[in-house]
């Protein structure tokens, strides 16, 4: 590695540390910031990098920026003001019948000869043995699009955005408001934004806390 390589990556390193230190979750946002759609839609190309189980991509984001919207979706979210003053509320939703994304991708692939019918074969088994069990995609569902929300809050930050989780809402109000298919489970709320306010940072336990070498 050449110099100006090392010092590529040691810059690299710094910024993407930067991110994750920086990265609160904000719930005081200023109203009225529009964010351009050419940035909200790298910040979701970056997000959907995230991992997933045989790459079936279990997340999808539901977009709300009408401002009626984001009102009519606050209550839902037990009247949390930040729905409202975000300048954009992501619904993570986590696809349960994703065994069906895996066969088209896989047949695609197969056709495309990038794949054997033997692999492509092995990996339908693979993916069909699981979802035979609706907890299972329930778990992947909610597992693979926690992922790519985590993914999406750092993108944002590393935009310049702000974010916020949110768990707290009425899944089955959700599911009606947004006439979300039963194909999809709310797995989170995200908003992003400019904070108003610097978001707090909060005390984390030590690592002597947190990390168990090789066993309990």
């Amino acid at each position: 590695m050449n110099q100006n390589n090392t010092s590529n990556f040691e810059n690299a390193e710094e910024v993407i540390e930067k991110i994750l230190r920086e990265r609160h979750a904000t719930k005081e946002y200023k109203t009225n910031v529009i964010i351009p759609e050419e940035t909200l839609n790298e910040i979701f190309e970056l997000a959907a990098t995230a991992p997933s189980a045989w790459n079936l991509q279990h997340w999808r984001f539901l977009v709300i920026q009408n401002q009626e919207q984001k009102d009519r979706i606050k209550p839902i979210a037990y009247g949390q003001q930040q729905i409202s003053d975000a300048s954009a509320v992501v619904v993570i939703l986590g696809d349960l019948e994703a065994n069906r994304t895996g066969r088209e991708m896989y047949n695609r692939l197969y056709e495309s000869e990038f794949i054997s019918k033997a692999v492509r074969d092995i990996l339908f088994s693979q993916i069909e043995g699981g979802y035979q069990s609706p907890q299972f995609a329930r778990d992947e569902a909610n597992k693979n699009a926690a992922l790519a929300a985590m993914q999406l809050m750092l993108a944002a930050k590393s935009k310049g955005y702000d974010s916020g989780p949110i768990g707290g809402f009425n899944p089955a109000g959700l599911l009606e408001a947004l006439n979300i298919p039963g194909r999809f489970v709310p797995v989170m709320i995200v908003t992003l934004g400019v904070a108003a306010t610097p978001a707090r940072s909060t005390t984390r336990f030590s690592l002597n806390e947190l990390v168990i070498h090789e066993s309990f």
